[in-house]
């Protein structure tokens, strides 16, 4: 965690926390409470891993800094509401967020909601992870003119979660037939998944292409491992994801690097197979890019970054909330899609790779920073600082 300490958010260490007692719109489960001055609970059930957290909603100021160098827009005080956990189960106690998830759906009580009913921004927020593990998010962030972009998807008739179309799969100069599916954009996972019959698909074509020898490696989650050598020059072949109107997304880097106790041994392709017809584009396959979730035009746009060089005329600085309305109204919860004992999709960075025995090769685990991108709209425990 890039030598940060993690210290535990705590309501009675902060002078602006709120509980929500039963009788606050926003709480879902008040028809289970058995008066309206209860505080409100929560109970969120992922479908990996047997994960779930449970615990008590509060309200409580997050500090934001402006993109903008205006020093009249340098900061802002933004409420939102906190998932407190008092009892986690499955991935969290292995170690799954250990600073907790932010949450970034599209439900009123998720952060970039909050910050736009206010007035704040745009409905509109941008990631960016670099290949160092850092990364940035930047509130009402509409993204570059030049941006690639494609329609978000409804699911059941309804915008709940980031779901886009890939049209087509190519390894180098080869575009696959029969891979087209619905992926989730998710930022919470770690790793990209594929519908089986996808993945066989791509996985068999870059196995053809790549000029690498086949290995297994011990604790590796992935099926199609190879050997190489730090001396050897890594040259794979590209992987593109094509989308609507001829929109292209080349993956940076697909693989995962497997390090030894003397250096680089090998590499995989970091795509796991998933059951169902929807695939996650997960974090490794957003780095390298800026990734615009634009939430007022339902559209997800990108654009090669390093995450740092955002030109002070494309930062969203924050604006003052308008003057018929109060500077930090909480919003209605007509569209709320969090429910007490919701199952919500999967974060799946529990499933990232085990750590191998001693005996075994040592595979080092980067890219693990989770920013959630699903409709959990909640932040547990507290921030994750490498987010930010």
């Amino acid at each position: 965690m890039q030598d940060r300490d993690l210290n535990q958010y705590s309501p009675s260490g902060s002078s602006t926390s709120k509980h929500l007692s039963c009788s606050h719109q926003l709480c879902e489960s008040s028809p289970n409470c058995d008066s309206p001055k209860q505080l409100c609970p929560y109970t969120i059930n992922y479908y990996s891993e047997n994960t779930s957290s449970s615990g008590l909603l509060i309200e409580d100021i997050l500090h934001l800094a402006s993109g903008s160098d205006d020093a009249s827009n340098s900061s802002v005080r933004a409420p939102v509401i906190i998932g407190c956990g008092m009892r986690q189960t499955g991935g969290y106690l292995d170690g799954v967020a250990p600073d907790g998830l932010m949450g970034l759906g599209l439900g009123e009580i998720s952060v970039p909601s909050f910050l736009a009913k206010a007035g704040l921004v745009r409905n509109s927020f941008s990631l960016c992870f670099n290949d160092d593990d850092s990364g940035r998010i930047f509130f009402g962030d509409q993204g570059l003119a030049t941006q690639q972009s494609t329609l978000f998807l409804p699911s059941d008739g309804k915008y709940e979660t980031y779901i886009v179309g890939v049209e087509a799969c190519c390894i180098g100069s080869s575009c696959i037939k029969q891979t087209s599916f619905r992926a989730l954009v998710d930022s919470g996972a770690s790793f990209t998944f594929l519908p089986d019959e996808s993945y066989r698909n791509v996985v068999d074509e870059f196995d053809k292409q790549v000029n690498a020898t086949r290995f297994s490696f011990e604790g590796s989650p992935w099926e199609y491992c190879y050997k190489f050598s730090s001396k050897e020059l890594l040259k794979n072949p590209s992987v593109i994801l094509k989308f609507a109107l001829n929109n292209s997304f080349v993956v940076h880097n697909p693989v995962f690097v497997v390090h030894g106790y003397q250096g680089v041994v090998g590499f995989c392709l970091a795509i796991q197979p998933t059951d169902g017809d929807i695939g996650i584009l997960g974090q490794n396959f957003m780095t390298g890019y800026r990734m615009v979730f634009d939430r007022e035009n339902l559209k997800l746009g990108w654009s090669r970054s390093n995450c740092q060089d955002l030109t002070d005329g494309e930062r969203m600085p924050f604006t003052p909330p308008p003057n018929d309305r109060p500077p930090n109204p909480l919003p209605a919860n007509e569209q709320q899609n969090t429910h007490s004992g919701h199952t919500i999709t999967p974060a799946v960075a529990g499933r990232a790779p085990s750590n191998p025995s001693a005996a075994s090769t040592q595979l080092i685990l980067s890219q693990f920073c989770l920013v959630k991108s699903l409709p959990l709209m909640l932040l547990l425990l507290h921030l994750l600082p490498s987010a930010f």
